[in-house]
C-alpha cells in the first residue's frame, strides 16, 4: 500500500491529539482532585460515586437525628434533675409537718410553699428546647401542663392543659373524648431513625412523670398527690374542722408515701433517660465510624493519587514535545511540494 505524505500528516494529527487530550485529564485531575468529572470519564466509577455520595447524605442525616436526641436527652436529664428536687423538698416539708409543735401558721407557711412548688412542677414540665416542649409528645407545639389556684382555699392544682394551652384538664374530672386524645398525645412517644432500619423512641412524656403504679401496684398521679397534700394541709390548720388530726396524720402517713412513691418513679424514668444517652453516644460513635468508612471509599473510587497523576503529566508532555520535534524533521513541507 502507498503511503502518502497526507497519510503521514492525519495519523501524527491524530496521535498528537489524543496525547493533547490525555494532557487535558491529566491537568484537570490534578486541578479538581477527583478522577470522575463527568459521567463519560468513567461509568461505572460513577455509579459507585453516586451510590457512595447517596450514603453519606443520608449518614450525615442519621448524625444529626442523633445529635438532635441527644440534645433534648440532655436537656431531660436535667429537668428531670429539678424536678426529683422539688418532690425532694415537698418531702421534707411533709416530714417538718410531723413536728408537734407545728400550729395553724406553720402548717398554712408549708402549704404556701408546696404551692409555689407546685407552679414550679408545672413550669419545668413545659420545659422547652429548639421551640419545643420536651414533655409534651407530639403536642410539642403547646404547652403540656398547667395550674389552677382554689378562690377559697388558695390552693393551687397541676393539670394537663389542652391544645389551646391554657384551658386546664382538672385531675379529678373525666375528660371527655376531645380532652381525651389531647392527654393521648401529650403521651404519644417521638421517635427517630439513627441508623438504617433503626429507630428509638428518645423523648419522655409528662405522663410518664406524672402518672404511675405506687408502691403497692395501684395506678395513681402526682396531680392528685399533690392536691390531696394541699387539701390536707388547709384542713389540719383549720381551727374549726373536726378532721384537723386525720388529715394532719395523713400529711406523714398516706400523703409521704405517696410522694416517696413520685420520687421513685422520677428517678425511674431518669434512669431510662440515662440509658438512652449511652445509647445515642454508641450511635453517634457507630455514626462516625461509619463516615470514615464511606469516606475512604469514596476516595479509592474518586480521588487522584497526584504522583501518579503528575508523573503521567510529565510523561505526556515529554512525548507531545517529542512528537513536535520528530514532525518537523520528517513532515517538511514548503510551496515547492505543492508546485
Amino acid at each position: 500500500m502507498r503511503i502518502t505524505s497526507q497519510m503521514l500528516s492525519n495519523n501524527f494529527l491524530y496521535d498528537l491529539n489524543t496525547n493533547l487530550n490525555n494532557m487535558a485529564t491529566d491537568q484537570k485531575q490534578m486541578a479538581t482532585g477527583t478522577k470522575i468529572s463527568q459521567p463519560s470519564d468513567d461509568p461505572l466509577g460513577t455509579s459507585k460515586v453516586m451510590n457512595i455520595n447517596s450514603e453519606i447524605d443520608q449518614n450525615k442525616q442519621y448524625s444529626t437525628n442523633i445529635s438532635g436526641a441527644t440534645n433534648s436527652l440532655d436537656v431531660t436529664d436535667s429537668t428531670l434533675g429539678q424536678v426529683n428536687s422539688v418532690l425532694q423538698r415537698v418531702n421534707e416539708l411533709l416530714v417538718s409537718t410531723g413536728d408537734a409543735s407545728y400550729g395553724p401558721d406553720e402548717l398554712n407557711s408549708v402549704k404556701d410553699e408546696i404551692n409555689q412548688e407546685v407552679g414550679q412542677l408545672s413550669q419545668l414540665l413545659n420545659t422547652s428546647y429548639a421551640g419545643k416542649y420536651i414533655f409534651a409528645g407530639t403536642s410539642y407545639d403547646t404547652k403540656p401542663t398547667g395550674t389552677t389556684t382554689n378562690a377559697a382555699t388558695g390552693n393551687t392544682s397541676l393539670n394537663y392543659v389542652g391544645s389551646d394551652g391554657a384551658t386546664a384538664i382538672p385531675a379529678g374530672a373525666t375528660p371527655t373524648a376531645t380532652e381525651s386524645n389531647e392527654i393521648s398525645n401529650i403521651n404519644s412517644g417521638l421517635s427517630t431513625e439513627i441508623s438504617q432500619g433503626v429507630t428509638v423512641k428518645y423523648n419522655v412524656t409528662a405522663g410518664e412523670v406524672m402518672d404511675f403504679n405506687n408502691s403497692a401496684g395501684i395506678p395513681t398521679n402526682l396531680r392528685a398527690i399533690l392536691s390531696n397534700i394541699t387539701a390536707h394541709l388547709s384542713d389540719a390548720a383549720s381551727t374549726t374542722s373536726t378532721s384537723a388530726t386525720t388529715s394532719r396524720s395523713n400529711l406523714v402517713g398516706s400523703d409521704l408515701t405517696d410522694i416517696q412513691d413520685a420520687i421513685k418513679n422520677v428517678s425511674g424514668v431518669t434512669t431510662k433517660v440515662g440509658a438512652l444517652q449511652k445509647r445515642m453516644t454508641s450511635a453517634s460513635t457507630e455514626n462516625e465510624s461509619e463516615s470514615t468508612s464511606l469516606t475512604a471509599a469514596l476516595s479509592s473510587v474518586d480521588d487522584i493519587d497526584y504522583a501518579e497523576a503528575s508523573m503521567n503529566y510529565s510523561q505526556a508532555q515529554t512525548v507531545y514535545q517529542a512528537a513536535l520535534q520528530t514532525s518537523a524533521k520528517i513532515l517538511q513541507k514548503s510551496l515547492i511540494d505543492y508546485l
